[in-house]
């Protein structure tokens, strides 16, 4: 987890030399020039933290919209800082996991997580429907279900359909699960006929091809 530095963090940033400093790096393992991150561990502690706590420092040179929102000892320094606790030592398998610059690419990924709760929320878990606890547990429950198979039907279907892939859940009712179709049976089959003008059709087929375990081609 990562908090907005406090004095105690400052004057631990404070004794950290210069050569602490390493070249942050992206979820892809490339250097990402401007960014750079450090251990703090050892140098900021406080009583009542759990053994294996580690604090990782971020600094980046603060833009415009920052600037109202810096510290007297950021001004002074000329970075922005933020630090991330983790009781992260080293993950199994993984080389270099260890490293503080693994550790804040690592943190940073977990944006992912706040994109989908926000996903989430307008999928129905923004707004409750009773005021009795186990509707709503309910309701959570069922919200939860359909986020889950939202994101594994774009994973496993349409990963590679550029208006899908990460499309909004607004953009899935509209495009794809409104899609206009009529259920037809005939010969004791049902068959789905699709409106061939709609223009996501064929990325509705798609999907249920693959689902289907049937080549997608055509």
């Amino acid at each position: 987890m990562g908090w907005k530095i406090t004095p105690e963090d400052e004057s631990a940033i404070a004794r950290l030399p210069e050569h602490a400093w390493q070249t942050s790096l992206t979820q892809a393992g490339e250097v990402q020039e401007g960014y750079e991150v450090a251990e703090l561990t050892g140098l900021n502690t406080r009583s009542g933290w759990p053994r294996g706590l580690r604090l990782i420092v971020r600094r980046v040179r603060p833009s415009k919209r920052h600037a109202k929102n810096l510290t007297a000892f950021e001004k002074r320094t000329g970075w922005r800082y933020s630090v991330t606790a983790t009781n992260i030592g080293r993950m199994w398998g993984i080389p270099g996991s260890h490293q503080a610059q693994f550790l804040d690419a690592l943190h940073r990924d977990h944006a992912e997580v706040e994109d989908r709760v926000r996903t989430n929320k307008a999928m129905g878990l923004h707004r409750l429907p009773s005021a009795s606890w186990d509707v709503n547990r309910g309701w959570l429950l069922a919200a939860n279900i359909a986020c889950d198979l939202d994101a594994w039907l774009r994973l496993l279907t349409l990963h590679d359909h550029d208006d899908f892939a990460r499309a909004e859940p607004q953009t899935m009712r509209f495009r794809l699960y409104h899609l206009p179709a009529r259920l037809a049976r005939h010969a004791r089959r049902r068959i789905l006929r699709l409106e061939h003008t709609w223009p996501w059709a064929e990325a509705f087929v798609i999907c249920w091809m693959r689902l289907s375990g049937l080549p997608a081609a055509g």
